[in-house]
């Protein structure tokens, strides 16, 4: 445990000698879009160019003004240090076994990417499949298995460099270790399936071509590559493919953009005969797995919290579906899974999972659980063994994997690194509070079992609310450098989020956006009238969906927070749909080309909202090129307005990474960088008097 007083003090927003600059001058341009009427000013529509020099050019003026800032914070050793304590340990993936070999990922605390290994055995050695490392000087190129073969000879993997969304695809031997000439080039690739036959393998390629479902025969030129499903399709559906273990029969999901309705096709490839659809209501959500030889399918049709049904692949329709576990009214079923002859179902009850192990007729046979608050998650095997792996953590605890026997219920740990701070060094709890229109929500918070609240607290609140995400307890870095600095963390639960079923998610997206930013609000809210803290020493931070939530909430109610971390974020909220893959997002939020959502977006979106002159707390924003999933032009343009209509004399300052993405990818030792910015960045601004 660091010198959390010692800390806090050397990174307090009074420490003496921390002279803040101006900003870096950005040109603004009298653009003005006129949209169903409404006049749209865009002054900093240039910056949306990324590979312009102009635009270059003000990238490294903002990240050299923004090293200048950070750089002179005292206390950054320090942060550092412990950081490297928290993200500098063995990390470990699930396995999977394939022919009695082990395969799994492991990343040891002196490297800086994970590796992948195979052992022969449970209790043989590890050696290594594939290293990533020497793969890129900088240690900005990751590898990530696919699948492997069912005599665990051959492995498909992915490449991504620099974080981009885009891999590309190969098989490595795993006898020989070499990998073979087939090589899918970088693209959108969502799963492989390797043929049991050994002569080829089934992908999905999506995003920058309409979806579609294609074969590659091994030692053939992909050029040449099969589609088997896709036509009719459009670039916002995405494929999700499941091959049976025996290789007959090909299952397709299409789900309209990120978290829309889900249909199912089955095609039997025995045969070879055309794709049957078991469902394609243009309404529902439903997924599929296999269970020896019958489907067992998690669905909403007619039941908003799920349930789960078997079907007959043969004759998948939805009016010959056999329901094994009944929809109940108390938790929200997540998904289900044939393992070891029977099924195991993960499931949410008050955003706690839990995975229950019942009969293929629906009979509960037991519970994996634990007592602690956190999360039960994994389920890797097979549906011909009785050995599985499961996983638990929490905040700040690191994901313990159990190797289970689902014949007797026996679990040991299978691997565990060591805890980068003791388990019971901080206090996990859920409390509720009311939203703006008396909705409970649910928020987890996470302190120091003698916090006191007296209102002094620094605190770091994050959430999402969107796209039918469930946030639960699970391990965070940023969570655990905040709480052994000294912070109380706390995650709030809002609707547009899945925890609650369907009902829940659809209370917070399209028309509904600004009930999540209402709860948001209210958990702050909470906060400061439970004491835990002030709105001098609350911070909010989130990435992605939840930079949009940042973004909008800090406009709505600049008075109530220190401090913004606003990370990978969505903020212009009329022109969103237009970039990369933003079309995926339009069934959550909206589009402004309908005259009616352009309403309601415009009405929050961040890049809109900004009066000249306002009062806002100090706001990091992070993005950087290897975003190929939400466009970095967001925070470029924020940043560029910020700076320029902020009245407060709070910085505002934009970290730009050359490498980073959406996807992750980052080594270790850039991970440490970031996490040293972002927290010393929010102690000088919430960390003390």
């Amino acid at each position: 445990m660091f010198a959390i007083a010692a800390l806090l003090a050397a990174c307090a927003a009074e420490e003496p000698g921390i002279i803040v600059p101006p900003p870096p001058a950005t040109e603004a341009q009298e653009i003005v879009d006129t949209l169903h009427g409404v006049a749209v000013p865009d002054p900093y529509r240039w910056l949306e160019d990324q590979n312009a020099p102009a635009t270059r050019a003000w990238i490294d003026a903002q990240n050299a003004y923004t090293d200048a800032v950070l750089d002179a914070l005292p206390g950054r050793e320090r942060l550092r240090e412990l950081a490297a304590g928290v993200l500098e340990r063995d990390v470990f993936g699930l396995p999977n076994e394939r022919g009695g070999r082990y395969f799994h990922s492991k990343r040891r605390a002196d490297q800086d990417l994970a590796v992948v290994y195979v052992r022969d055995g449970l209790h043989g050695a590890d050696r290594v499949l594939i290293d990533p490392h020497p793969l890129s000087a900088d240690h900005t190129t990751s590898v990530a298995l696919r699948d492997i073969s069912d005599d665990g000879g051959l492995a498909a993997y992915a490449v991504r460099e620099g974080g981009v969304d885009e891999v590309s695809i190969r098989l490595r031997d795993v006898d020989t270790g070499e990998d073979l000439p087939d090589v899918l080039p970088p693209a959108r690739y969502g799963q492989v399936a390797l043929a049991p036959d050994g002569r080829g393998f089934y992908y999905e390629r999506y995003g920058d071509v309409t979806p579609r479902v294609m074969y590659h025969a091994l030692g053939a030129d992909p050029a040449t590559d099969r589609q088997l499903f896709g036509e009719g399709y459009e670039l916002h559906h995405i494929p999700v493919t499941l091959l049976s273990d025996d290789g007959r029969w090909l299952v397709v999901h299409v789900i309209e953009g990120s978290s829309g309705p889900t249909e199912i096709h089955v095609k039997d490839l025995e045969a070879d005969r055309p794709f049957v659809t078991a469902i394609a209501d243009g309404v529902s959500e439903s997924w599929a797995e296999f269970a020896g030889g019958q489907l067992v399918i998690t669905t909403n049709l007619d039941a908003p919290n799920k349930r789960v049904v078997l079907a007959d692949p043969a004759n998948p329709v939805s009016d010959g579906w056999r329901e094994v576990i009944p929809e109940r009214a108390d938790v929200v079923v997540q998904s289900a899974s044939g393992l070891g002859g029977r099924l195991a179902v993960s499931y949410l009850q008050d955003v706690r999972p839990r995975v229950a192990i019942h009969a293929l007729d629906g009979t509960h046979v037991r519970d994996i659980g634990f007592d602690a608050i956190g999360s039960v998650g994994g389920g890797s095997g097979r549906w011909t063994s009785d050995e599985a792996f499961f996983t638990f953590e929490t905040f700040h605890v690191p994901s313990t994997i159990y190797r289970y026997d689902l014949e007797t219920g026996e679990q040991a740990v299978w691997a565990a690194g060591e805890l980068p701070v003791a388990a019971d060094a901080y206090k996990v709890t859920q409390e509720w509070f009311r939203s703006k229109d008396g909705t409970r929500v649910p928020i987890f918070i996470v302190h120091r079992p003698d916090v006191a609240l007296d209102g002094g607290n620094p605190t770091y609140l994050t959430g999402y609310g969107g796209f039918n995400v469930n946030l639960t307890p699970a391990f965070s870095a940023l969570a655990t450098t905040w709480l052994e600095a000294g912070g109380v963390f706390a995650l709030a639960n809002m609707r547009g989020g899945g925890e609650f079923g369907e009902a829940w998610h659809q209370d917070g997206m399209l028309a509904n956006k600004q009930n999540v930013f209402d709860d948001f609000i209210a958990a702050a809210e909470h906060l400061i009238a439970a004491d835990y803290t002030s709105s001098a020493r609350l911070a909010i931070g989130g990435g992605s969906n939840g930079g949009l939530l940042v973004g909008a909430v800090s406009n709505q109610r600049p008075d109530l927070f220190g401090a913004v971390v606003c990370t990978y974020p969505l903020l212009d909220m009329v022109r969103y749909h237009q970039f990369l893959v933003a079309s995926f997002w339009v069934p959550e939020y909206g589009s402004s080309e309908d005259p009616e959502q352009f309403g309601w977006l415009h009405a929050y979106s961040p890049y809109h909202n900004v009066t000249d002159g306002g009062d806002y707390p100090a706001t990091l924003y992070i993005s950087g090129d290897g975003d190929t999933r939400v466009a970095p032009l967001h925070a470029r343009k924020m940043a560029a307005l910020m700076q320029a209509k902020n009245g407060s004399g709070n910085p505002v300052l934009l970290r730009y990474h050359t490498q980073a993405g959406h996807s992750g990818g980052q080594p270790v030792s850039q991970q440490i960088d970031q996490m040293v910015d972002t927290v010393s960045f929010l102690l000088w601004q919430v960390g003390g008097d």
